[in-house]
């Protein structure tokens, strides 16, 4: 017998103490107790270990120099979060295509609900974008893709959640790191215990800063006295400029542009972070998909990047994209911020022209892809399921060497043709 949604199985199973003949009865009771007793999941960590966990790390805080007081706030009965455990070990089996990111990312509704947000918040987005030289539109599409314009901005622990993730051990280094980082914010007044809030991971506030990048980067713009990223849009927006500004922001500079390559475009001798002056890109044929570079920008240095290879849109990367990837190190995102300020600005829509009949392929089709190229002598140096720069330059050179665009993109067309050449080979 099975329960289904809504059951209360205690009464479930006193109705059928009434009737012990019944075949149900005692496979019931059997499928209460496992519940009952059996963990989340095997492979969980005891969660009887953490006390010792955190006895030393109050001991650690305790040389940190941390008060009394703000160890026995953020330690004294704090219990492991199991749910974070599941999270962090969870990798999500299909990766998004690039073309669905940025579609949601700066979509029309999107966008509508950025130029709300920047209409309520006008005195503070103006005041920012003054005092840092950020653009408003850029702030903007930062504050929607971190927190949809501080309405989803996490409501975790953030206290217990990265003492969760030091105590598991695989991240734990990082996860004691922002904890102190944590305490500092205390101590020095800038947040409370009970505001420590936000994402499973630790990011907070309307901008999603982790407890370091806070204490290295927040500022308080409203003048109250405090950082306050959480309810101040002026402390939270002013808090995102300033980390662009130390990361090299220039105002009025180029974020990523659209760029058209030649037909003789040397692929293999191309890499991603290869960062060089725009007029030497210009010099080897490249040119934007609309219009002439910008006289000022042939003096600028870029890299080139194609998200989706080489039958996908191409784009030149300046020096404001790479702010932004110390903001989130995602080329989705860096393109999706640049997209959405631009829609904000003028309407703009995301690109087109993707290569959406070969999409990219999925953890396992990705691991698979990497014993299949090492088995074939192009060494990726690791099988993890993520396709990196070592993966790609793996890629790269069985692409050239068998004919192919040698773009390095982990789409189905190069899985497949990867998957043939092995099973040939192990057919010799």
């Amino acid at each position: 017998m099975s329960l289904t949604p809504g059951d209360d199985p205690s009464m479930r199973a006193a109705n059928l103490f009434k009737t012990p003949s019944n075949p149900g009865f005692w496979a019931l009771i059997a499928l209460i107790m496992i519940a009952l007793s059996a963990p989340a999941r095997a492979d969980m960590p005891d969660p009887a270990t953490f006390p010792a966990w955190r006895e030393a790390f109050a001991q650690r805080l305790e040389a940190e120099g941390v008060r009394a007081d703000v160890r026995a706030a953020m330690l004294e009965g704090l219990e492991p979060d199991l749910r974070i455990v599941e999270r962090d070990r969870t990798q999500p089996e299909f990766v998004r295509p690039i073309w669905q990111y940025l579609a949601g990312a700066a979509s029309a509704e999107r966008a509508a609900g950025g130029r709300r947000a920047a209409e309520r918040h006008a005195g503070a987005l103006d005041q920012v974008a003054a005092r840092f030289e950020v653009e408003r539109e850029i702030l903007t599409a930062i504050w929607g893709l971190e927190s949809a314009y501080g309405a989803i901005q996490g409501d975790f622990d953030v206290v217990r959640s990265l003492a969760t993730l030091a105590w598991e051990g695989r991240r734990r280094a990082f996860a004691e790191a922002q904890l102190i980082a944590a305490a500092r914010m205390i101590e020095r007044g800038y947040a409370t215990r009970a505001e420590l809030k936000g994402s499973w991971a630790g990011a907070m506030g309307q901008t999603q800063f982790i407890p370091t990048t806070y204490l290295e980067r927040a500022v308080d713009v409203d003048g109250d006295g405090r950082r306050n990223i959480w309810t101040s849009e002026a402390d939270a927006l002013g808090s995102a400029a300033n980390l662009l500004v130390q990361a090299g922001w220039e105002r009025g500079a180029p974020v990523a542009v659209r760029t058209v390559l030649p037909e003789d475009f040397d692929y293999q001798g191309w890499n991603e972070n290869t960062r060089r002056p725009l007029r030497a890109w210009a010099l080897d044929g490249l040119r934007p998909a609309s219009g002439e570079w910008a006289a000022d920008d042939l003096h600028r240095t870029a890299r080139l990047i194609l998200p989706a290879g080489a039958a996908g849109p191409a784009f030149m990367a300046f020096g404001n994209f790479e702010a932004l990837m110390r903001y989130n190190n995602s080329t989705a995102y860096g393109l999706g911020v640049a997209y959405l300020a631009r829609r904000l600005e003028d309407g703009t829509e995301p690109p087109g022209g993707w290569p959406e009949n070969d999409p990219p392929i999925n953890r396992t089709q990705s691991r698979e892809l990497q014993e299949a190229l090492t088995a074939l002598g192009y060494d990726t140096r690791g099988v993890d399921g993520i396709v990196g720069a070592n993966t790609r330059a793996a890629l790269k050179r069985f692409q050239a060497g068998a004919g192919l665009t040698p773009d390095g993109y982990a789409g189905r067309r190069a899985y497949d043709a990867v998957m043939a050449a092995h099973a040939q080979q192990g057919q010799r």
